[in-house]
């Protein structure tokens, strides 16, 4: 029995290239890891605790909603549903990046999404709508903004007064102006522009009438549903032709 052959290879240069790519996204992550490290010592936690947080969880968002559950005693289940609900979009980001995915091993695979975040999946879902394979930058950009992440964390713990308020540097606008740049730079045609419209409708209402944080995973759904009934017909063309070329070959 032959073992399954894995096509993707990573480039260690393009991984170095990545690296710096998103290097200059890594200050906003090391911004809001230095308020993360202020909240969680005010809440109780040592440094060497919120550091090896950081270390082995790497879940921003998530990170800051658990320190309103903090307490003598943690509450697990709702501690796990709220990380949960909050890393749901995980799920469809990863999904999305399944065409390429497939070709790791699955050891490879699963250790490449440790380090995924919207950040580097937005830049690697744009490069494949152009045509282009880049995992590299799943690797390589997810390295540089989990040392941020660490390094930020640090900084909070240790030195949390020097940046209790991020907010009022405008650096919570950062990622979502990094985001938006992603989306307009990809191809915009009206299944892709409906789908925009779809998703930010649907998370706008889920904002306003559900609960905190699940108007991310709502739009991603609403979205993605567009997607799904609107197939996009050269995608589909191409995959028609494919199984006519493979059964003319098996006969």
């Amino acid at each position: 029995m032959t073992s399954p052959r894995y096509p993707y290879q990573f480039q260690p240069r393009k991984v170095r290239a990545e690296f710096f790519r998103l290097l200059p996204i890594s200050l906003f992550v090391v911004a809001f890891g230095a308020a993360f490290g202020l909240a969680a010592t005010q809440e109780g936690l040592t440094p060497l605790v919120t550091i090896v947080m950081s270390t082995t969880v790497f879940a921003g968002a998530a990170q800051f909603a658990v320190l309103d559950l903090w307490g003598a005693d943690v509450p697990v289940l709702p501690l796990i549903a709220v990380v949960f609900a909050i890393n749901s979009r995980h799920l469809l980001m990863g999904a999305s990046l399944y065409p390429m995915l497939k070709d790791l091993s699955p050891g490879r695979r699963y250790g490449l999404l440790l380090l995924l975040t919207d950040a580097n999946w937005a830049v690697s879902a744009q490069d494949y709508q152009n045509g282009r394979r880049n995992l590299e930058v799943i690797l390589g950009g997810g390295l540089v903004l989990w040392l941020a992440w660490i390094f930020g964390t640090w900084l909070g713990a240790y030195f949390g007064g020097l940046l209790d308020h991020p907010k009022a540097f405008g650096l919570d606008m950062v990622l979502g102006c990094f985001l938006l740049a992603m989306a307009l730079g990809g191809r915009k045609s009206p299944r892709v522009l409906t789908a925009w419209a779809v998703a930010a409708a649907a998370s706008l209402v889920a904002w306003a009438w559900l609960p905190p944080n699940t108007h991310v995973v709502i739009g991603a759904l609403a979205g993605g549903l567009v997607g799904y009934f609107w197939l996009d017909r050269t995608s589909a063309d191409g995959a028609a032709g494919a199984r006519t070329e493979g059964g003319a070959r098996e006969h």
